[in-house]
């Protein structure tokens, strides 16, 4: 568990970093997803008697099982803009973006209210 503990702290500072220099992120993580792609396709290919129809089959029935297949493809943020009938975020204006940012703050506002509302009810009957 503490090799677990240590990786994670580390990809997380990792990240932190990166985050800061989005062009030399943004680098490093492409050449590390086309060395990952390169080293599967070499690995597929020490299995030449397997059909490629066969790799398709398993591959969509594990990404299917594990919940990636949708995901990846699509996203999961279009099907729930789709299913909201909303807007994809690239397809907002700015002023969309801060009408909405708003309405999450009154929200916010109004559930803090109730908050101390109840707060003050339950003080009020002794509980």
């Amino acid at each position: 568990m503490k090799i677990f503990s240590f990786f994670d702290r580390l990809e997380d500072r990792t990240r932190q970093a990166l985050s800061h220099h989005p062009v030399p992120y943004a680098l490093i993580g492409g050449v590390s997803i086309v060395l990952f792609w390169r080293a599967v396709w070499e690995l597929a290919d020490l299995a030449p008697h397997i059909h490629p129809g066969w790799w398709l089959v398993g591959s969509v029935t594990i990404m299917l099982l594990t919940g990636t297949f949708v995901s990846f493809f699509i996203g999961e943020n279009i099907i729930i803009s789709g299913l909201k009938s909303s807007k994809r975020i690239d397809e907002k204006t700015e002023e969309e973006l801060r009408r909405e940012d708003e309405r999450i703050k009154n929200l916010y506002s109004l559930v803090q209210e109730i908050r101390d509302d109840i707060k003050e009810i339950k003080s009020k009957i002794g509980q």
